[in-house]
């Protein structure tokens, strides 16, 4: 397959040297603020510090690191950078959360023992996926059967996406969930429209 136009493995390697270098991990997905909605939406829900959580695409780590700081214990996060998991290894030794999973993993292709999770939640893995130029509404339709195979019924998905409105997401996620919930995130005003610059759901597998 040809190659994607940015290579992950690369920019994780840069990234892990930095943090070996000044110990800083890197950039945050979306920011502080969507780590912080994420976390706020999980309490306000009650949703019990023991659920099994999935981060899909984790990168450097840091969203599972700020999870369990607020005290949640189940907590797993996969990426299919090698690099990016040896990144968010050192996150997680540097804030001495030992008890995160952490693991090399294809979502389009995942195996056996990544079932079962009660949440799962994306920030930006699905939009690059999406830009996959190799088939990519192929591999969006994969990621949503992936998801089903993963996610136990009734499990909540937090999905934040700067590639897709509303709309386009429910669509693209119509087969076996349903929306709960908008999450309001910042807008921004570009020629004097304003529009989202974000999109955050909350779907509930059926």
């Amino acid at each position: 397959s040809p190659p994607l136009p940015y290579s992950w493995d690369a920019a994780y390697e840069r990234e892990l040297q930095t943090f070996q270098d000044i110990g800083d991990a890197g950039e945050i997905w979306f920011g502080e603020e969507s780590m912080v909605r994420i976390i706020r939406w999980l309490e306000r829900h009650q949703v019990p510090r023991d659920s099994s959580v999935l981060d899909i695409g984790t990168g450097n780590g840091v969203l599972l690191v700020e999870l369990a700081k607020s005290g949640y214990t189940n907590l797993t996060g996969i990426d299919y950078s090698p690099a990016a998991i040896q990144l968010s290894e050192k996150v997680r030794e540097k804030e001495g959360m030992s008890d995160i999973k952490l693991k090399v993993e294809d979502f389009l292709a995942p195996s056996a023992e990544l079932s079962g999770f009660g949440i799962c939640i994306d920030k930006g893995t699905f939009d690059a996926i999406s830009l996959n130029p190799d088939n990519a509404v192929g591999k969006r339709k994969q990621y949503v059967r992936s998801l089903c195979s993963v996610l136990k019924p009734e499990g909540f998905f937090l999905i934040t996406s700067c590639n897709w409105t509303k709309e386009e997401l429910l669509n693209e996620f119509r087969e076996g969930f349903e929306i709960l919930e908008e999450l309001p995130t910042s807008k921004f005003c570009f020629g004097g429209r304003i529009g989202n610059s974000v999109t955050a759901l909350v779907f509930q597998r059926k």
